[in-house]
């Protein structure tokens, strides 16, 4: 059955009419095991389930191959250790029975021993605002009402807050975008979207977190490097799987003019001011909202006014 769409992103309703794979990506397993699974996980494709949601995720991906296989049952099958964003890319690591899970979890900050991302950021429009060759961002995060996390600027802002801690590196400083490696000492919802956000850096391709260019039509965030200790044997593993190529390419030839992201073309139609019909006698078809957006001479003329 179809999903029904409900006040869906401009992003996402572009992606549905126009990416081949919508709702029918592909995994890579790249590693499986009795004890974990690790896979390559595409953008657009949720990681497991939330309420409400009929969307194909990894974890169901992961248990329609184990069943082809003949290797699902009660006991061996995948359980959630860790999330990837919807739009993120990248590697992925899956228990296959509850004891791994709850070794994995209890100890996976001293497990996972490297966890690296690579991402494409929008730079500043004053250079003075340029972000150090490497650094780290340690601003709390709060959710808005949407549940996305964001870093509180308002000193008028109580909204409860979770520490918050991104290390980052500059792969490549490009004329218009930039490259970074990131790390991070906690998992919060949003965190490298956030924190990047906040100073001046938003993803590219990132609607939620205002980005003003979409050159890959997805979200510039990928999960590239997983390095731990095996839950069980305690052998030391690392998978990596590089973000696109085009990424670097891309940065280093620039985007001086880039092609308007569709959200900000729906968000301008949405703004302009429908056609009066009140020279014909009829009422103005302008609606409160429109004429929220409209300056005063404008909103005049939707009204029949005469200036």
């Amino acid at each position: 059955m179809k999903e029904t769409i409900h006040s869906v992103k401009p992003s996402t309703q572009y992606k549905r009419e126009h990416k081949a794979d919508y709702g029918h990506e592909r995994i890579e397993i790249l590693y499986e095991d009795a004890d974990i699974i690790i896979i390559n996980k595409p953008s657009g494709m949720l990681s497991v389930p939330y309420p409400g949601s009929k969307a194909r995720t990894a974890i169901e991906v992961i248990e329609k191959i184990m069943r082809s296989k003949g290797t699902l049952t009660a006991h061996h099958k995948p359980f959630v250790v860790h999330r990837l964003d919807r739009d993120t890319s990248g590697v992925m690591m899956f228990a296959l029975n509850e004891a791994a899970q709850k070794k994995i979890t209890a100890t996976w900050h001293t497990m996972v021993t490297e966890r690296l991302y690579r991402a494409v950021a929008e730079n500043p429009h004053d250079e003075k605002k340029y972000l150090a060759d490497f650094g780290t961002i340690n601003d709390p995060l709060a959710k808005n009402a949407h549940h996305m996390g964001y870093v509180p600027h308002d000193a008028n802002d109580k909204s409860p807050t979770v520490a918050a801690r991104t290390h980052y590196r500059i792969v490549t400083r490009g004329t218009t975008h930039t490259l970074f490696e990131l790390s991070l000492d906690t998992g919060k919802k949003n965190q490298i979207r956030a924190h990047l956000s906040s100073r001046n850096y938003p993803l590219a391709g990132d609607e939620n977190y205002r980005a003003q260019t979409d050159p890959f039509h997805r979200l510039a965030l990928h999960a590239r490097t997983l390095a731990f200790k095996h839950p069980v044997t305690e052998q030391k593993m690392k998978f990596e799987v590089p973000e696109p190529e085009e990424w670097k390419t891309y940065i280093e030839k620039g985007d001086p003019h880039p092609q308007t992201p569709i959200w900000l073309e729906k968000r301008a139609k949405s703004a302009l001011p429908r056609q009066s019909s009140y020279s014909s006698g009829a009422r103005s078809s302008a609606s409160k909202k429109d004429l929220r957006h409209m300056d005063f001479i404008s909103r005049g003329k939707a009204l029949g006014k005469k200036y």
